[in-house]
This record gives structure tokens, sequence and C-alpha cells, in this order.
């Protein structure tokens, strides 16, 4: 499970790397810029996290990562093809991270925890960020506003099934709620997503798709038609196995491979430095 975080952390990062040059403004750029470093960092303190569980190094899971064998969430299997659709990560998949880490700065494993504070921390200004390109997008063109909700149309889907299988078909849930690393199912965090982001989405303009089927419940909560959406894809995601996916993998490997040589060297540096004394003071 925080393997899975801390790759999702990374993927999601690559994912939004190439719109630090892309993004409209100097101020853009840079509060781009600095998100990309806050992911890679977040991935660091997580890796670190699982690590200190002994089952793998955080070496082995960036390997298993570039070599296909590691997951991550759903949405980073998905390119990003402009600029319009940089909230739907941003805003509304940063948005409904942080309702499931919120819970996890009460997980069971004290490191995680110790890392989800610094994590969600970071997220906050992440989706204020978000928010405000949303609130830029839908203010600006006509043009932007109907690209900005073809891109939400899109994304839609995709952002509800951000909190994995329902709880029937969760096969994880139980064992990590039983020792405390879950604090809430897969099903109560979505609908309090929906409960809080329909909302916001509407406040900016955007209309919510008429698929997946979204009911109000008497008390104003909502809930998603579940079999609407395409879990087959969902799953086929999971496994590794969705084209797009493949690519992203790929991207992540190419660049493992890329900057190999200086961990090389600063390893061998490290082990040349530890077979001399050091040197005395004079």
């Amino acid at each position: 499970m925080i393997e899975f975080h801390a790759n999702s952390e990374i993927m999601g990062a690559y994912l939004e790397r190439p719109f630090i040059r892309q993004s409209p403004s100097i101020d853009r750029k840079l509060a781009f810029s600095a998100k990309v470093q806050d992911e890679i960092g977040h991935g660091q303190l997580l890796y670190r996290a699982a690590e200190s569980l002994g089952v793998k190094t955080r070496e082995e899971m960036l390997d298993d990562l570039a070599n296909g064998d590691g997951k991550f969430l759903n949405c980073f299997h998905y390119p990003l093809k402009s600029w319009v659709e940089v909230p739907m990560i941003s805003f509304f998949v940063d948005g409904a991270a942080m309702r499931r880490q919120a819970t996890l700065r009460r997980t069971s494993w004290e490191p995680y925890a110790h890392a989800m504070d610094k994590v969600c921390f970071e997220e906050g200004f992440h989706v204020k960020h978000g928010e405000d390109i949303l609130k830029e997008l839908m203010t600006g063109s006509r043009k932007e506003q109907q690209l900005t909700q073809g891109a939400f149309e899109e994304w839609w889907p995709r952002i509800i099934q951000f909190f994995g299988p329902t709880d029937d078909k969760s096969t994880h849930h139980d064992f990590a709620a039983s020792v405390g690393l879950k604090q809430q199912s897969n099903d109560d965090l979505r609908n309090a997503f929906l409960d809080q982001y329909i909302p916001k989405a509407r406040k900016y303009g955007l209309k919510i798709p008429d698929e997946p089927r979204i009911r109000e419940r008497d008390d104003g909560t909502y809930a998603v038609e579940e079999d609407d959406l395409d879990w087959d894809e969902f799953f086929t995601i999971a496994k590794n196995e969705y084209e797009p996916g493949l690519g992203q993998i790929n991207g992540r490997k190419q660049a493992q491979e890329a900057v190999d040589w200086v961990c090389e060297t600063i390893e061998a540096d490290a082990a040349t430095a530890r077979g001399h004394e050091p040197q005395a003071a004079d």
C-alpha cells in the first residue's frame, strides 16, 4: 500500500512535468516547478517509510516501477495532452488525494503517518494552485470554458475511480483496516469527495456529466451509480496492461536509465571514501 502511494507520487510528477514549460506565465511556471519537485519529494519520503518495514529496499521498489511491476494510481496512466487538463489533476485528483491522505495521518504505521504530515501540508497548496487555474480558465474566453468542460467530462469518471474498486470488490481493504493502515473504506472516501467537489465544480461553472449518473440523496449528499463506471478498464490499468499507461511506465524506465550513471558515480565515490581514513587535522 505504501509502495503504491510512493509510486503514484513519482508517476504523477512525471505526468505533470511537461507543463512546467507549457505553463502560460512565469508565475505558473514557478508554481508548477515547485509542485513537481514536491511530488518527487513525497515519493522519496514514502519509499523510506515503506523501506522501514524491511520487505523491499527503495532501489527495489524503483526498479519494479521502471520494469512495469510496480502499481500506481489509475489517473496517472492517462496522458495529459493540454493545459486545460491540468486542473483535472491539480485540483480534482489532488483534492481526492487529500481526502484519503488526511485520514492516513492517523495510520498505524508511524513512519507513514509522519510522512503524511508533510505530504498533506504541501498537497494543500497544490489543490489551491489547481483551483486557481480552474478559476482562471472558467472565467476566460468562451473557447477556454468549452475546452475545460470537455476535459472535465473526459476525466470525471477516472477521478471518481481514483478511490479504487467498490467495497464489495476491494481485495485489500479488510486486512488494511484490521491492522489500522486504512481509516476509511473506498466507498466512504468516494462519497465524501463527491459531497465536497460536486458543489465546487458547479461553483466554477462546470456541468456534471450525465454519465456516470450521480444521485442526490434526501440529505443533500451524493452517490455515484457504480455500474456506470468502466471497471474493466480500471482493472486492466491495475494490472499495468493499459496501453497509454505502458507508455508512462516506459518513460519512467528511460528516465531512470538516463541517470543511472549519476547513482553509480555517487556510490563509487562513497565506497572510495569509506576505504580511506580521514586525514588528521594539522
